[in-house]
């Protein structure tokens, strides 16, 4: 854990509103904290330098802490469920698909009442018991270890009078090579009234409170009280019989997908609660390959898949509340946090109380995006960065260094799934300001990504004396095109990759009610998530079918468990970013930049207030966009084009174009169809800076590369790149209308690309 460290409740605040922190310190004690407007986020002193204005306010100076610990894993919590009469035999079964069954002991289906606990788990020899009583405990093994990645039935029985602890596996495929199916008995010293009975509490893929936690799906998991043999109760389990002895509690996943509460169908209802965000919707043991939407056939959905890294609501004690003064200004403050000589910082973005009646211009903060990639675990990070944030007074720390902070869905689970949930409410050590995150191939370059690279755009704006607004994916999320409406011009960050429909819908709308839409990144509007049903504090992603992706969804799992809606790219989805910017992804390659060209469409009168003040230097041929702090040039790393089969319109305009050469740059997965080279290198592998106008009077202007605002600060933002995104600026900020005359010259558009 780091010494101090902690997390916002949300991304944005309105002025005037209160934010609550989250804060946490290594072992107690004393903190400092204190709140700064950010200017730029990049520490890196050949650039702008880290710029800051410390803001007063209530929350500043020395603070008590207190240790707030992050509980990884998984499970499900039964608070009460009635156990019977203690002298009847219990029985624990569930159906199991494991993926690390040579992990330790993992618990998948546990009950404890009277002081008394039973667990049904597994472990590196395969199904085992174990019971916990205060006159003695035992433990019994199957001894055949199980097949990962495939369905069985397990089940364990405690006999009090007896004094008998069975266990019993059984696979749902048998295999040809090893006989799965085994059974063992042991007898204990338990007495009589050493077993779990009357109204207790129950856990699923865990033991107690989160302890021993299960990697892998689990599905039926049932408490039954009674006389019947194991045997029978298997063979229950696995063809959907009738229970062979009285039923205390049957969990069923298919019940309640889309949130956290999971359904008793006993007599008794003992419902439980889901913890860390485990997968549902998720194929079980009935699943056939017919059906491949699980709102179409639930029952054969009912599986949840455990981990024990699993990460939802840390669930930290809110620690300060900052009220946020009505007079600050829109845009960008951390909350600086030491503890001796350890420090961190928790962004956040002011956004206006009455959206758009001090400026028309809105800076859109890819909060969504933000969020997925938070905790993005690179191994060797940390140690990678070290020197260079030492010489420059930058963070020091990355998610590899801290792994207790959970995963990000760039990751594996341990188990060698692909996370599928990314949440806000933990520490997101790795989106900060004054930190890199890329060593990037410039030695003059910062590295940035995401906060501190999008604080480039801010800076600008605040030195050309443009004042912009600030809100966030969440804010739009929520609000829609109602907020957008107010600005006249939208601007995006470097890499707004992760959207919801709502999202989508919202700048649809913006634009087909005249607005003005600047999209400053590469990779945008690419991959569909869904928000938690109690609000986008965390998403799901299924990465289904095509795209550049560290995993693949499994077979029947592509649809979102949240809402029910297929996963994958937007481009699947029937909504291609060309469709709504222009542009959309077509390549990738290492973290290098390269310049543009302007083309002939830059003399297009419709664009003639791009050239404004550059009118030596925005003519056909010339290049721009050849240094920069992103990999040392404007267009690298990520590349959209503009292509009229994927919606970009006909009238559009390619005033800048930049071809890149160089050798790791290949077309991303849903531009080939087939092994071979799917068209010219010029067809594919470049970047489009792209013009066109919308109905009544707006305009989209997208440059494609996630490069691209790192060329901005080259020469204290006096350069070319950053004087044609001034222009664009002022030009959307102003009400004059940008309409296509029906006689528009033919010929520059995108016809052909």
């Amino acid at each position: 854990m780091l010494p101090v460290t902690g997390y916002a409740e949300h991304w944005s605040v309105r002025q005037g509103d209160t934010l609550r922190f989250m804060i946490g310190v290594a072992g107690g004690g004393r903190y400092r904290a204190r709140v700064a407007r950010i200017l730029c986020g990049d520490p890196n002193p050949a650039g702008p330098g880290y710029r800051e204005i410390p803001m007063s306010c209530g929350i500043e100076g020395e603070h008590e802490g207190v240790e707030q610990r992050m509980r990884l894993g998984s499970w499900v919590e039964v608070p009460a469920v009635e156990l019977g009469a203690g002298d009847a035999p219990l029985t624990l079964v569930a159906t199991i698909w494991p993926t690390l069954p040579g992990q330790g002991e993992q618990a998948v289906l546990s009950c404890c009442g009277g002081g008394v606990t039973l667990t049904l788990g597994l472990g590196p020899g395969g199904a085992f018991a174990r019971l916990v009583a205060g006159d003695g405990s035992a433990m019994v093994e199957a001894g055949v270890s199980l097949t990962e990645r495939a369905w069985h039935d397990i089940a364990c029985r405690f006999d009090p009078v007896a004094k008998t602890l069975n266990v019993a596996q059984a696979p749902r495929r048998k295999r040809l090579d090893l006989a799965e199916a085994a059974t063992a008995r042991t007898v204990t010293a338990a007495s009589a009234a050493s077993a779990p009975a009357g109204l207790g509490s129950a856990a699923i893929a865990a033991e107690g409170a989160a302890r021993a936690q299960f990697d892998g799906k689990i599905a039926r998991p049932r408490i039954l009280r009674g006389a019947a043999g194991l045997a029978e109760c298997l063979h229950a389990q696995a063809t959907g019989a009738a229970p062979p002895a009285e039923l205390c509690a049957a969990w069923d996943f298919a019940l309640g997908i889309p949130t956290d509460g999971v359904a008793d169908t006993g007599p008794g209802r003992w419902h439980g609660r889901c913890h860390n965000l485990p997968t549902r919707a998720m194929t079980g043991p009935d699943w056939t390959g017919a059906v491949y939407r699980w709102t179409e056939a639930p029952g054969e959905y009912d599986a949840i898949h455990f981990h024990a890294d699993d990460i939802g609501d840390a669930g930290w004690t809110p620690s300060l509340s900052l009220a946020v003064p009505e007079d600050w200004p829109s845009g960008l403050y951390a909350l600086h946090l030491e503890a001796g000589d350890a420090r961190d910082n928790i962004p956040f973005f002011v956004r206006a109380k009455a959206p758009g009646q001090r400026s028309r211009v809105a800076f859109l903060a890819p909060t969504m995006t933000y969020t997925v990639y938070s905790q993005f675990v690179r191994p060797g990070r940390e140690a990678q960065i070290a020197e260079r944030a030492a010489a420059w007074g930058a963070l020091p720390h990355a998610p590899d260094g801290h792994p207790g902070y959970g995963l990000s869905p760039y990751n594996n689970h341990a188990d060698g799934s692909g996370v599928v949930m990314s949440t806000m409410r933990r520490p997101m050590i790795d989106k900060r300001v004054n930190q890199f995150h890329l060593m990037d191939p410039d030695p003059a370059g910062s590295g940035t990504y995401w906060i501190a690279a999008d604080s480039y755009i801010l800076d600008m704006l605040d030195r050309c004396g443009i004042e912009v607004e600030v809100i966030t994916d969440h804010d739009v999320h929520a609000e829609g095109a109602a907020l957008l409406s107010q600005y006249a011009v939208v601007l995006t960050g470097q890499h707004p990759e992760y959207h919801t429909h709502e999202t989508l819908d919202a700048i649809a709308g913006h634009l087909a009610q005249g607005g003005r839409f600047v999209y400053l990144g590469g990779n945008g509007f690419y991959w569909r998530i869904a928000p938690h049903q109690e609000g986008p504090w965390a998403f799901e992603l299924r990465r289904a079918e095509g795209g550049i992706r560290l995993w693949e969804t499994l077979p029947g799992e592509g649809y979102h468990a949240f809402d029910g809606g297929y996963g994958g790219l937007w481009r699947r989805l029937g909504r291609p970013p060309q469709a709504l910017v222009g542009v959309g992804f077509s390549s990738q390659g290492n973290y290098n930049g390269h310049p543009y060209t302007f083309t002939d469409a830059i003399l297009d009168p419709r664009v003639a207030f791009l050239r404004q003040g550059m009118e030596d230097l925005a003519r056909p041929g010339l290049v721009f966009g050849d240094r920069g702090l992103m990999g040392g040039g404007a267009a690298g790393h990520e590349l959209d084009r503009a292509d009229v089969s994927l919606g970009t319109p006909r009238h559009a305009l390619v005033v800048a174009r930049a071809v890149v050469e160089e050798a790791s740059y290949q077309p991303v997965n849903e531009e080939r169809r087939d092994h071979t080279w799917p068209g010219m290198r010029e067809d594919l592998i470049r970047s489009d800076v792209t013009f066109f106008e919308t109905p009544d009077g707006g305009a989209v202007f997208s440059v494609g590369s996630m490069n691209f605002i790192g060329a901005l600060p080259v020469d204290g933002y006096a350069n070319p790149t950053a004087r044609l995104i001034e222009n664009v600026v002022r030009r959307f900020a102003n009400p004059a209308p940008l309409q296509l005359s029906v006689n528009a010259e033919k010929g520059r558009g995108v016809a052909g690309c």
